[in-house]
């Protein structure tokens, strides 16, 4: 998924108020970022789907960045991070689920190339975003769902930030609407460092718009 990932993000933040949207979002989508990581390093790649006009890459080797055993360990490692820097033990458990969370979202959208663990051949993936009517009811909704919730409980306190949360909602909105149908260019470094500018950005926004005002 793609939006997807964010609100779940968004729907942490409505259950856990203490927990930064910009943290819970950087653990919602950590596992791509280590994918770009890694798709720039050389160690992980992903192929074309010949003729498809949805869902037109599959990842090939990807078990260090998106198997559920890496997950697992890649969510304990940020939640304990996270617990050893603030004391928070639920706000680490729900960012360990965030993390781990991003397998099972992916197995829903992708095609079947997400595994369990490396050196195990087996993967899984149901192609929601094979179908642009069921990615816009299932993907859609859920996202449309977290921006309600989050926005009656915790919308952002200032025009600027109102401002920049609606226009990031949108930009979201757009590339969500288009991923199914684009692919990942070609040459893994343009891909890697595009997907890394735009997570990272991702995530500095989710930062920002959620920092409380200063006072005078």
């Amino acid at each position: 998924m793609f939006v997807g990932h964010f609100a779940v993000a968004f729907l942490a933040k409505r259950a856990q108020p203490g927990i930064s949207l910009g943290t819970a979002t950087f653990a919602a989508v950590l596992v791509d970022l280590l994918f770009f990581v890694f798709l720039i390093a050389g160690i992980e790649s992903f192929i074309p789907v010949p003729g498809a006009k949805l869902n037109r890459m599959i990842g090939e080797n990807i078990a260090y960045s998106h198997s559920l055993l890496a997950g697992i360990v890649w969510g304990g490692i940020f939640s304990a991070i996270y617990f050893l820097r603030l004391r928070y033990a639920r706000g680490a458990w729900i960012l360990f689920a965030l993390v781990v969370s991003h397998w099972v979202l992916d197995v829903i959208s992708h095609r079947p190339d997400m595994p369990i663990a490396p050196g195990i051949r087996s993967v899984f993936g149901l192609g929601l975003w094979n179908s642009m009517p069921a990615t816009v009811l299932v993907e859609g909704g859920l996202w449309l769902t977290a921006i309600v919730l989050y926005t009656r409980a915790a919308r952002p306190k200032t025009p600027a930030r109102i401002c920049a949360f609606w226009m990031g909602v949108a930009m979201l909105t757009l590339i969500g609407i288009n991923n199914p149908r684009a692919g990942m260019d070609a040459d893994s470094i343009r891909a890697g460092t595009g997907g890394l500018v735009l997570f990272l950005a991702a995530i500095a926004w989710a930062y920002w718009i959620d920092r409380a005002p200063r006072a005078g």
